[in-house]
This record gives structure tokens, C-alpha cells and sequence, in this order.
């Protein structure tokens, strides 16, 4: 994968799809960016929707005619090279509530987007994956480790979108790339649990509710490191099927730490108020120890700490906050 490709990327008004485009069209890229706007939004394209290698559509990927339609005009300049795939449900707690939700937003935007690559011999996907594929193991999350058991929708059909990438390796795909993300955190998003607290915060000032007790500890990622260690992994591992867990080395944070994080920057003398139990919501993997090994040898390391990146985003998200109304 080379800087400079022509790309199609499916989610590119999400929160970290906004991010790629951004960095793909500072590294020379040509992209055609797609997105149903569900969770994605206009503004996050401010910047790219200025510049004239961008060109965006609001397409629904399981749409595949229009897909197909899309792809064969806009390859008529030059044909495409890779497509990254960041189309998904990505909030867990919606699909537990509806299973339907990680089916047809996760699952077959995979299923459909592969059709069309098929068909337009587009040979080269980059994929958007996740921890939750790994489920509750006592153990570090290594990239060989199985079997796998993941408890949420979420993690499912992100197991099964992998399944069926590999498939289509074998198949019709010269190259394929899988990032199993952490808990990623920034500006732009549109929920996860700095994005909640703030906007809790903004209806309650004086009292926060959080699930749990607060000891559950996991990873958190910035936004910017993570799209950077996907450029890295794309332009340096070059097997058919790489699959590569992305985040930080050896650091986590607990939930209690970005509640009182978010108070002291918001609502500073907030009370907190911890529900109790040790898990925050159903399909919720309280802990987990993340390896990145493989990725540390391919010769890339993490900028921020996991404390480093909440406190970061922290910031990010409370002053999008109140750009969007007022803290």
C-alpha cells in the first residue's frame, strides 16, 4: 500500500474515518469517501471537503448497486487501488439492544462491499476490526490466541467480517489488512465513555452517574496514533492477510479515572456516583491486557500513554461539548 493510491473508504464522515481521510489526502492520496451519515457527520469533513482530491457521497454501503455505480464512474480517471472499510455499527450497547443493528451495519456493509470489489477487481482492503472479537480471557490479547468467544453483537460480526475477508483472500483479494482496535478515543466522536460523561455532565452538572464501580481498566488509544499505526502497518506488512492489534504498550486506564478527569475539566465539584458491580453494561469486557508485540516489531511505537490519550481527549471532547451548546 502506497501513500499516494487511490482509495475508497466506506465511514468517512465517522470518527476515525474522518481522521483517515484526512491523513490519506495529506500523504497525496485520491479518495472517494462514502457514508450514510447514521453516526457520521458533514462537519467532520470540513477540511477534506475543501480539498480536490476528496470527493464525498452520502451511499449506504449495503447499498450495492449504488455502490457498484459509484466505483465504475469514478474509476473511469483511474481505477482504484484499496478500499478502506471503517463502515460499522460502532456503538456496542446499540446492538445489544437490537441485534439487527451489528447484522446489517457491521456484518453485511462487509459482506456487500466485498461483492463490489470482487466485481470491480479492486485487490487490496484494509479493515477496521476490534479487541471485542477476543472476548473474556483471563490472559494477554495476542493476535494468535483462539479459540475466540467475543460476548457482545459487536464483537460478533466483526469476527464474522473478519472471516469473511480471509475468505476472499483466498479467493479474489491480492492483499488484506486487519487492525483489531482498542478503546479509541478524540475529537469527533460521537459517543464512548469520555463522549457519554460530557454529555451527562452538560444535563446533570452537579452529578455524574457512571456504571460499575469503576475498576474496570482497559486501553485507551488517540485517534491521531491510531490512524497513524494503520498507515504504518498498510505501507510495511506486506503478507496476504496481516492482522495486527493496535495500542498502547502496556498502559491502561480505569473508569474511574477519566469520571474524575471529565469532572475536574467540566464540572469541577461534581459528585460521582458509581452504581456498583463490575462491569458497566451487557456485552461490556471489563478488562483486558492488550498485546502489541507484532506491531512493536514491525518497528512502530505508540506516542501516548493510555492516561496520556484520555487526558487528550478529555479536553478534545469537553470543548466540542461546548461548542455544541454550552458545558
Amino acid at each position: 500500500m502506497t501513500a499516494t493510491q487511490k482509495c475508497l473508504v466506506t465511514g468517512a464522515a465517522g470518527f476515525i474515518g474522518s481522521h483517515l481521510v484526512d491523513r490519506l489526502l495529506d500523504q497525496g492520496a485520491t479518495v472517494l469517501g462514502l457514508d450514510n451519515l447514521k453516526l457520521g457527520r458533514h462537519a467532520n469533513l470540513a477540511k477534506a471537503l475543501e480539498h480536490p482530491r476528496f470527493k464525498f457521497v452520502e451511499q449506504d454501503v449495503n447499498d450495492v448497486a449504488g455502490v457498484r455505480r459509484l466505483v465504475v464512474a469514478e474509476s473511469k480517471s483511474a481505477p482504484f487501488e484499496v478500499a478502506w472499510h471503517l463502515a460499522a455499527n460502532s456503538d456496542i450497547r446499540a446492538g445489544v439492544a437490537d441485534p439487527e443493528v451489528d447484522l446489517r451495519d457491521t456484518f453485511l456493509t462487509t459482506h456487500n462491499l466485498l461483492k463490489v470489489l470482487r466485481e470491480q477487481r479492486i485487490g487490496q482492503l484494509a479493515f477496521a476490526s476490534t479487541s471485542a472479537i477476543y472476548g473474556l480471557h483471563p490472559g494477554r490479547l495476542h493476535e494468535e490466541l483462539g479459540p475466540l468467544f467475543p460476548i457482545s453483537n459487536y464483537g460478533a460480526m466483526k469476527l464474522a467480517s473478519e472471516a469473511a475477508i480471509s475468505a476472499a483472500r483466498e479467493a479474489f483479494l491480492e492483499r488484506a489488512w486487519i487492525f483489531r482496535f482498542p478503546n479509541v478515543v478524540g475529537s469527533r466522536s460521537t459517543h464512548g465513555v469520555i463522549y457519554d460523561f460530557a454529555q451527562t455532565l452538560k444535563k446533570t452538572p452537579g452529578e455524574l452517574a457512571v456504571l460499575g464501580d469503576g475498576s474496570q481498566e482497559k486501553p485507551y488509544f488517540h485517534v491521531e496514533d491510531l490512524v497513524e499505526a494503520m498507515l504504518f502497518i498498510g505501507a510495511r506488512a506486506v503478507e496476504p492477510l496481516n492482522f495486527f492489534n493496535i495500542g498502547t504498550a502496556g498502559s491502561a486506564t480505569t473508569v474511574r479515572y477519566i469520571a474524575e478527569a471529565v469532572v475536574r475539566r467540566q464540572s469541577p465539584g461534581a459528585h460521582i456516583r458509581y452504581t456498583g458491580g463490575k462491569k458497566g453494561w451487557v456485552g461490556d469486557v471489563p478488562q483486558f491486557n492488550y498485546s502489541i508485540e507484532k506491531l512493536l516489531k514491525l518497528g512502530w511505537t505508540p506516542r501516548l500513554t493510555s492516561n496520556q490519550a484520555v487526558d487528550r481527549a478529555v479536553e478534545e471532547n469537553v470543548g466540542e461539548a461546548a461548542g455544541a451548546g454550552g458545558v
